[in-house]
């Protein structure tokens, strides 16, 4: 993306940028020639800032997103810079894994004020801007566990549902204004995320992952590309996606527990 005095440098603000897919989606934007504004709720925000940092600025906020005072704090973070948000990518988000009559309800509303409320919330501060400009792209991540009932972390799965009806729904209500929005649909990925949500020992846990480079560069490919949304192209999620296309709730839910349940349990 060439860049000239008179055309500075777009800006992306990623959010969950300190490991996974939201690292790699912050290192598809600066490759693209984007500024960046990174957030994560622990300090390793501040390495991969520093790493990401050269051709393109990179600033970082640690924030609890979980939290509206976090929200709060990067969304005064975005302001303070005075120039536009060009990219949006909302990202973060957690689960808790287990039978649900287990699972302790902090760990649940955690998950759902991460997945949804933050969502919801920064969309609310951040979109509005890009639709007085004219111009804008949000990336959403949702994930194939949101085409079906999630037994066993159902909170989460019915988190990336509502993230996945959100994106769509304002995608439409935007398609007239210059700004896009695009769902990013992973499966099963190579990140932390199975041992935050305490389902190591599940067969998903154990089965085969998708690099989350891979992952993000698809992501960012068809955020630039104007798409609504693209399901990460390897053999589980898109055959999952297939799946929800014909299979009746109950039998959605019972494949998908297969994966999802606890070895032990």
């Amino acid at each position: 993306m060439s860049v000239t005095p008179d055309q500075p440098r777009p800006l992306a603000v990623v959010t969950g940028a300190s490991s996974g897919i939201g690292l790699e989606l912050a290192s598809c934007f600066a490759a693209g020639g984007f500024d960046l504004l990174l957030t994560a709720d622990d300090a390793t925000v501040a390495v991969v800032a520093d790493r990401l940092a050269g051709d393109v600025a990179v600033r970082h906020v640690q924030a609890d997103l979980a939290t509206a005072d976090g929200v709060r704090t990067l969304v005064e973070e975005v302001r303070a810079l005075g120039r536009p948000v060009d990219a949006l990518a909302l990202n973060a988000g957690t689960g808790q894994g287990g039978p649900f009559v287990e699972t302790p309800l902090d760990g649940d509303l955690e998950t759902v004020r991460l997945n949804v409320e933050s969502t919801v919330r920064l969309a609310k501060a951040l979109v509005p801007p890009m639709v007085e400009r004219g111009a804008g792209r949000v990336l959403v991540t949702a994930s194939t566990a949101a085409l079906m009932p999630g037994p066993y972390y159902a909170t989460y799965a019915a988190s990336k549902s509502f993230v996945l009806s959100f994106a769509e729904a304002l995608r439409h209500e935007l398609k007239d204004t210059g700004v896009t929005v695009t769902a990013l649909l992973p499966g099963p990925t190579d990140t932390e995320f199975f041992e935050r949500a305490d389902m190591e020992d599940t067969r998903v846990a154990h089965g085969k992952k998708d690099d989350p480079a891979d992952v993000a560069r698809q992501g960012f490919e068809a955020l630039m590309a104007g798409k609504d949304k693209v399901v990460v192209r390897s053999a589980q999620p898109l055959s999952q996606a297939a799946a929800a296309k014909v299979l009746p709730d109950r039998a959605k839910a019972a494949m998908h527990a297969t994966y999802t349940k606890p070895q032990d349990g």
